[in-house]
């Protein structure tokens, strides 16, 4: 793994089919360093003819891997937990490079993939559910139980903005469940799965088990999903994407897993702890450059304390040191494209020309060749404008006053998607109450966004379809069959 500083006159193999690496039949394409705008490497990528080889390897593979024994499987996951780990300074340094993260958000990334690696590894040798268990019928001259076994082949399409994060998400708990796996990066961040895949690699999975494939979502996802040897889906990216993918999949009623898109809310009731409440919000918002599905970028606040907190958010946000990942105490990188940096600036301007007030931020951080944009609040942002109802996607936040906790409640349920939501409060009281009325995925209460591979992710509404993560993501690769058998009926 010679990744740390990619030479730019070499293409990368960013193929791997049935443990061999090649440079695939797709086009050789350039990867852009977001905090500098320039060529950071050059990939070779696969096109559908590969995504068929890649079919037969995984399909060959299924049997033995379905069937091995769940010590085997846990075995494998926890030397992937184990090369991630030996590799983390590699690890931090490619995503700082190719993702544009400050090296502590790099380094979260990371050892969230460690720990779900391992923690799937633990899942399966002491969850015996997984294997088999009895069910109590009405009538006593049956026996009756069930099973849990692999889906099949998985095709697994991750984003862009977590690439390290997602991936494992949906990696782990896949071979875990016994299935085998194709493996598609998004196209601006593929180089810290192609350091993860030699890592799998080296685990020592059986040829075929794991297949990476970077190439166009157009051309390379569309094949993945539409394959007839394809037995799941697991998609993570937008709403647009993720209502292709679902159309698609219908067609040979094919099971899929979509976590798409969020608008969440964060709740300041007014006994909050005011500093505590910045903080969240700044976490929530700003956090890898705002570009997250869960950013809580419409922050409601209750009349009392809304003009001390606006007043300390606006200058803890206008504070934040954007820049390189490498640049002394960065707290914000880059978007992560020149595309991402111009879609962001459009909603910015949509926002004022819709009436919204600009209290800092708008624009792009000048002096700096990269994808920056500055912090930016907004105030009195109408109920009907895009920057309020839409996602962004990039570091923009929106205030807003209300007054008890009802109204609190119906704007924030009051959107398409329904990911997380924050509520900051002293009262157990109101936090229950909250966090029953909100029909989000996740919530989180005084806490910023941390999230654990033992509890799930998933939303409700436009944010998609099943959950990632706990035992549920480990059920999302799994296929439920019972057997009943009549008493009596055997010879032995």
């Amino acid at each position: 793994m010679t990744m740390m500083t990619p030479d730019i006159s070499q293409p990368v193999y960013g193929v791997l089919i049935n443990g061999v690496w090649s440079a695939g039949q797709g086009e050789v394409f350039t990867v852009v360093n977001p905090s500098t705008a320039q060529p950071l490497a050059t990939v070779h990528t696969a096109s559908s003819a590969d995504v068929n080889l890649a079919v037969e390897a995984a399909r060959k593979a299924l049997p033995a891997w379905k069937h091995a024994s769940p010590q085997h499987r846990a075995d494998c996951l926890k030397r992937i937990a184990q090369g991630i780990a030996a590799a983390k300074d590699e690890l931090v340094a490619m995503q700082m490079q190719n993702s544009g993260k400050p090296a502590f958000e790099a380094e979260l990334d990371v050892g969230d993939a460690i720990a779900t690696f391992e923690y799937y590894a633990d899942l399966i040798t002491r969850d015996d559910r997984q294997l088999e268990a009895s069910v109590d019928v009405p009538d006593d001259g049956f026996d009756a139980g069930y099973l849990l076994e692999a889906c099949g082949v998985a095709g697994l399409i991750v984003p862009w903005n977590f690439p390290m994060v997602t991936t494992a998400w949906k990696v782990a708990p896949a071979l875990a469940a016994g299935c085998t796996v194709l493996l598609k990066p998004a196209e601006l961040t593929p180089l810290t799965e192609i350091m993860l895949a030699h890592i799998i690699q080296d685990a020592g999975l059986p040829a075929g088990v794991f297949n990476l494939l970077v190439g166009a979502g157009s051309e390379v996802g569309a094949a993945i999903v539409e394959h007839p040897g394809i037995d799941k889906v697991s998609f993570t990216g937008s709403n647009a994407v993720g209502r292709k993918v679902m159309a698609a999949a219908a067609r040979q009623t094919k099971p899929v897993s979509l976590e798409l898109g969020g608008k969440s809310a964060l709740i300041v009731c007014g006994d909050a702890d005011l500093d505590n409440a910045v903080d969240l919000a700044l976490k929530g918002v700003y956090f890898n450059a705002g570009q997250m599905c869960s950013a809580t970028s419409r922050i409601l606040v209750e009349e009392g304390i809304y003009p001390a907190f606006r007043e300390k958010f606006v200058a803890a946000a206008a504070a934040l040191v954007v820049g390189a990942p490498d640049t002394d105490a960065v707290e914000m990188g880059p978007l992560i494209s020149e595309t991402q940096q111009k879609r962001v600036l459009s909603y910015i301007e949509a926002g004022k020309a819709a009436g919204a007030v600009c209290l800092t931020g708008g624009q792009a951080l000048a002096g700096q060749a990269g994808f920056f944009v500055t912090p930016t609040v907004f105030d009195r942002v109408p109920d009907d404008s895009a920057i309020w109802r839409e996602e962004i996607f990039g570091p923009v936040a929106c205030l807003r006053i209300f007054k008890d906790d009802a109204e609190a409640i119906r704007i924030a349920n009051d959107s398409d998607f329904g990911l997380v939501a924050t509520v900051a409060t002293r009262s157990q009281q109101r936090a229950n109450t909250l966090a029953r009325a909100l029909h989000v995925g996740m919530v989180w209460v005084n806490s910023p966004q941390v999230i654990f591979p033992h509890t799930s992710w998933g939303g409700m509404k436009q944010s998609g379809i099943g959950r990632e993560l706990g035992p549920w993501g480990l059920r999302a690769f799994q296929q439920l069959k019972h057997v009943v058998t009549l008493k009596g009926s055997m010879a032995d």
